[in-house]
């Protein structure tokens, strides 16, 4: 976190010295702001190398400074949401956020998340095998962070690529929720089993030609997930 500048946008003045504490023992530059305006604007002079983004402000709320925010550039977005709420989980997700985190939380937990995102997705060393997948309908490129869906790019998160890395290279294979965790996000993630639905039904959104019937990324019932290669058709 040495030397990275985090702009954090909240109204709650509690949640914004907090952070702005957690980052700055880490070594972070920290930028704050109350509400999305004043976000914008800490945005466009500082360029910051992460946002965290509350949902809840007055005026200009957090979804719509993420679409702004996301227009302009790839800079890695994580949402503060209300807890349990998978609504405003996926509308984040949808916006742009690259990640979410509910409230209450440990600053720890934020600390171990924004590492997460701010790696690149490609430093994953990956194999030399299955890398590249295509049926005529989805075409997948890790080595070149290339995701096509009838011949149109796909646009995904630093986080749902990973998750679609991971699946990549282990097609046709049950993966249980823990093993999905660990090795798609990291060990900060291995206590929120719920984040592995709320990004599998995402990738089923965007990737599945029907994401209620889904065909590639299907439900192992009490066990985990299984992404189904298909045949060229």
């Amino acid at each position: 976190m040495q030397g990275r500048k985090i702009l954090v946008i909240d109204d709650d003045p509690s949640t914004t010295q907090l952070l702005k504490s957690a980052f700055a023992k880490a070594g972070g530059a920290v930028i704050t702001a109350n509400n999305g305006q004043e976000g914008l604007q800490q945005f466009y002079t500082h360029r910051p190398d992460l946002i965290i983004l509350d949902v809840k402000m007055p005026d200009m709320d957090g979804w719509e400074t993420c679409r702004i925010i996301r227009k302009l550039s790839n800079v890695p977005i994580i949402m503060l949401t209300i807890r349990d709420n998978d609504e405003e989980i996926i509308r984040g997700l949808d916006s742009g956020a690259d990640d979410y985190i509910t409230k209450p939380f440990n600053a720890k937990v934020v600390l171990a998340r924004a590492r997460a995102v701010l790696r690149r997705p490609g430093q994953n060393n990956l194999d030399q095998t299955g890398t590249r997948y295509s049926d005529g309908y989805l075409m997948i490129d890790l080595e070149k962070t290339l995701v096509l869906v009838k011949g149109e790019p796909v646009k995904l998160t630093a986080q749902e690529y990973k998750l679609l890395a991971y699946f990549l290279q282990n097609p046709n294979k049950m993966l249980t929720t823990q093993q999905i965790l660990k090795n798609a996000w990291g060990w900060e993630y291995e206590d929120q089993p719920g984040h592995v639905r709320i990004y599998v039904w995402h990738l089923r959104r965007k990737l599945e030609e029907d994401p209620r019937k889904p065909k590639y990324f299907l439900t192992e019932y009490g066990l985990g997930y299984r992404f189904q290669t298909q045949s060229e058709g």
